[in-house]
Parts: structure tokens; C-alpha cells; sequence
């Protein structure tokens, strides 16, 4: 078992842990003053033009005055709507959630005192001034993630956590947090109320352990040893519900943070909400179901999406048609019959990447291997696959008449990846709720590794995202698609 004192230097990095927080918000503060500025400016200079400013009418001298107010009240209502708020910076949406927020209710207002007041506000000023600040705001504050999730990724301006709980619930909730970097919660040590470890299970334990005391004081001294900036309390904790309330007033005491992690896995929160029943914060997980209304926003973003990917892309369409037609004079399209929704049958497209009758060779090269009876039949360096077909597949563009399969209904741009009926064989009961939504062209295992994925590591996104959707969620997916495909990781 690791000593506490070993792990990360948790003697030696004492130096001032909320360092890195006021760094932040003031380095944000920065940032925003300069896109606020640069939009008001840039709306007023665009507007009025660059002879207005020494024009010296009323109108003019107004409008410097009403530019400079909404300038240090844009500023400030991105602080008072809290998007500079630690616990929000470096992962999630909520940031930017907060920022649009803000943006919106100050130029609301605008437009309600104007109406209010009978005010000639000009509509050419506010209406370039908030475009152009709202997305230099969420450009900017990018930026700034990237940055930050650098350092997270090299172990700095984290927020350093002790975790209380048992030895499973402990580790799955460390490698759950180490995993990813970005969120900003670097697990120090543990402790673990009750529980003697075996000489076999120490070495099961990532994190040095301060102790297995259920009193108070014991709990006390391990936050106090372990100079975090968060205590998180895992599931199964041997805590008395007075001790875990006196810890809270403790723990706010000090300004550290309090975290309860619930044994719930792969939940995202759209369906989690929180109920106070008798003083006890009561989770109602909400069940996911793609109907009415979901379903039409969903199908709609489909059609148009590609329709409109389609219309822009049909001049590549043209070029790689005649392009795989000419490697072998065979034919252009690849079709090839996969499980769609709840199990129902269709044929996908592909500009086809193999030579003529590459299906019939399948099963041999997979004897070969030593892979015929495993999920995801991938043969490793595929001699099937044509000269042209290595470069298309490594950019993805052999999929890309997999369009004309989300025009048609059969696909959706963003769902689970679609499988061949041998793979969809092999399931257990929960890998079955995959086929609850649309296969996707693209989906949360093409931007999280593609064919580098493990069977278990592919249904485990597939079953996320349909126990999640959301519609910004497939945006989402969507633009870091983009990302992946470019820097062609995972293609096959």
C-alpha cells in the first residue's frame, strides 16, 4: 500500500491549493473584459462609423455612454450568473450554458428598458453587438478550457480530493475521476470508516489509505493530513447520517468542498433530480424515452442535417464515385445488411473500400486470427482492402453515403454503432437496449477511440448515450466528430 506521504508529494504540496482557482476567475476577468469591449467597440465603430466619434452630437456622446455602461454591465453579469465559478470551469456545458445566459438576460433588458423608457436604441448596434460578443465569449472561453485541461492533464489547477467509502466504491469512483483529467478532481488518498484491509487487497488500492476510523476526529485528521480541497463520500460509506451532517458543517467551515458520489453509473444529469422528503435529498432518476416530441426534434435535425451535408457534399460524392468505379471497374456503393432499431433489418451504404467479393474471404481470415467467434469482427491489416480504400476509410469519407440512410429513416446522424447480425447475436440483456434508438453515422464511440474500443468499452458508450440523449448532445457529438475524423483516430 502506497505511504500517504509518497503519493504526489501530499506533504510537500502544501503551497496555497485554491491558488490556481483565483488564478482562473481572475484570468477569465481578463478575457472577458477584452471580447465585451472589442464587441460593444466593434458594434459602435461598424455602426456609426469611425467619423461619428469626433462628431460631438447629443446622439453620438449618448451612444459612447450607453456603450461604455453595457460594456461593465455585460462584464459583470457574466459574474453575477456565476460562469466564472470554479467548480464549473474545464468540463461539461454548464459554462457555456451560463455565459449564453447571461448574454441573453442583459440584452433582453436592454430591450425592455428601451421599449419601457420609449428609448431609440438603434437595433444595428445591440444586434451586432450580441452576436459577436456571445460567440467571442464562447470561442474565448475554449480556449481558456484548453489551456486549462492541459494543466489538469499534468496534474496542476485541480481540485484535490479525499475519498471516504469502501475499498470498491472507492476505487471506482478514483479511476472513474482519474479518468478524466478535464473535470478538474485530482483523488490524493482515501479513507475508508470500518474497513481492514487484507495484505491482498491493499495492492487493489490506487491511492494511499489515511486510515479505517468511523469517529469523527479520525475522519477529521485524515482531511486535515491529506490537505484537499474536496472530500468525496462514496456509496456504502460507514457513516452514521449525524457524523455525515457534521462533517458537512465542518468541511464548509473550512471551505472545503463536499461531494456525495451515488452508486447510479452512466446517468448523465437531465434525468437526475434532487427532492427533499423529511430533510433527506432524495434522487429521482428519470426514465429515458425518445417519444413524441424528442422524436420529431430528433428525426427533423436528421433530415435536415443531411440533407443539407448532401447538398454541400455532392461534388466529393461525384469525384470518389468515379474514383472507386475506376480502381476496378466494380461497383460503387458497398451494401451491407446491419440491426437497426429494435432489431429490424436494412442495408447500409458505403463507397465500397475492399475489392469485389471481400465478404466471401471474411470468415477465413477471421479463422486465421482466431477472432470468428468474438464481437466486432475486425481482421488486422485487412489485405482486402483496396490501395484508394485505406485512404478513404482513414478520413471516413467510405461512410459517407450513409446519408442517404438517415434521409431514408433507416439511420440517424448521431445513435449507436451499427452492427451485423453475428455481433447483435452475441449480446447480453443490457447490450439489447442499444437497439432502443436509430444506429448513428456517427456517435459517442467515434469520438471516443472508433475502432480502438474493446466490445465492452463500445456497448458501454452506446448504453450512455441512450440512456442520455439529448438534442445539444448530439451537436456535441457532431463537432467533436469532426475532430476525429480530421486527426483520423481509430480508423480502421
Amino acid at each position: 500500500m502506497p505511504d500517504i506521504d509518497s503519493k504526489r508529494g501530499l506533504g510537500d504540496m502544501a503551497v496555497n491549493k485554491r491558488d490556481w482557482r483565483a488564478r482562473y476567475r481572475f484570468r477569465l476577468g481578463i478575457v472577458d473584459g477584452c471580447v465585451v469591449v472589442w464587441a460593444v467597440v466593434g458594434a459602435y465603430l461598424v455602426r456609426f462609423g469611425f467619423t461619428d466619434l469626433t462628431d460631438g452630437t447629443i446622439r453620438e456622446t449618448d451612444y459612447l455612454l450607453l456603450s461604455a455602461i453595457l460594456a461593465v454591465a455585460w462584464w459583470a453579469m457574466l459574474k453575477i450568473w456565476g460562469s466564472r465559478e470554479s467548480k464549473i470551469l474545464g468540463s461539461g456545458s454548464e459554462e457555456y450554458k451560463r455565459v449564453l445566459a447571461a448574454s441573453v438576460w442583459l440584452f433582453g433588458m436592454v430591450a425592455v428598458f428601451s421599449y419601457a423608457l420609449r428609448i431609440d436604441t438603434a437595433r444595428g448596434f445591440v444586434g451586432l453587438a450580441f452576436p459577436a460578443g456571445v460567440v467571442g465569449l464562447l470561442i474565448a472561453r475554449w480556449l481558456v478550457r484548453q489551456h486549462l485541461a492541459l494543466e489538469r492533464r499534468r496534474g496542476k489547477s485541480s481540485s484535490r480530493v479525499l475519498i471516504i467509502g469502501g475499498p470498491h466504491s472507492t476505487e471506482h469512483l478514483a479511476k472513474s475521476l482519474q479518468s478524466v483529467p478535464a473535470a478538474g478532481y485530482l483523488p490524493v488518498a482515501a479513507h475508508m470508516p470500518g474497513h481492514v484491509l487484507s495484505p491482498a487487497s491493499q495492492h487493489q488500492i490506487s491511492l494511499p489509505v489515511t486510515g479505517n476510523g468511523t469517529d469523527f476526529s479520525s475522519i477529521l485528521a485524515a482531511i486535515s493530513s491529506a490537505n484537499v480541497d474536496a472530500v468525496a463520500v462514496s456509496a456504502g460509506v460507514n457513516m452514521h447520517p449525524t457524523d455525515l451532517r457534521r462533517l458537512g458543517w465542518e468541511l464548509a467551515a473550512q471551505d472545503i468542498g463536499m461531494i456525495l458520489a451515488p452508486a447510479l453509473t452512466d446517468i448523465a444529469g437531465p434525468r437526475i433530480h434532487t427532492q427533499p422528503v423529511a430533510g433527506l435529498p432524495l434522487i429521482h432518476v428519470s426514465t429515458p424515452k425518445l417519444t413524441g416530441g424528442k422524436k420529431v426534434a430528433k428525426r427533423s435535425f436528421d433530415v435536415l442535417g443531411s440533407g443539407a451535408l448532401l447538398l454541400c457534399l455532392s461534388p466529393i460524392f461525384i469525384f470518389l464515385a468515379i474514383a472507386v468505379h475506376l480502381t476496378d471497374r466494380g461497383p460503387v456503393f458497398y451494401k451491407q445488411q446491419r440491426v437497426g432499431l429494435r432489431g429490424t433489418t436494412f442495408n447500409m451504404l458505403k463507397f465500397r473500400s475492399m475489392r469485389v467479393n471481400a465478404d466471401d474471404e471474411l470468415a477465413g481470415l477471421l479463422r486465421e486470427q482466431g477472432s470468428a467467434d468474438k464481437p466486432l469482427f475486425k481482421v488486422e491489416n485487412d489485405p482486402r482492402i483496396t490501395p484508394l480504400g485505406r485512404i478513404i476509410r482513414k478520413y471516413s469519407l467510405d461512410e459517407l453515403p450513409q446519408l442517404l440512410n438517415v434521409l431514408g429513416g433507416s439511420m440517424s446522424l448521431v445513435g449507436p454503432r451499427p452492427q451485423r447480425e453475428g455481433e447483435v447475436a452475441l449480446y447480453d440483456d443490457a447490450a439489447h437496449r442499444r437497439l432502443y434508438v436509430s444506429p448513428g453515422m456517427s456517435g459517442l464511440w467515434q469520438v471516443s477511440g472508433r475502432s480502438n474500443l474493446t466490445w465492452e468499452e463500445s456497448i458501454r458508450l452506446d448504453l450512455y448515450y441512450v440512456e442520455n440523449w439529448s438534442l445539444m448532445g448530439d451537436i456535441v457529438i457532431l463537432f467533436k466528430t469532426f475532430k476525429a475524423v480530421f486527426a483520423s483516430t481509430g480508423a480502421v
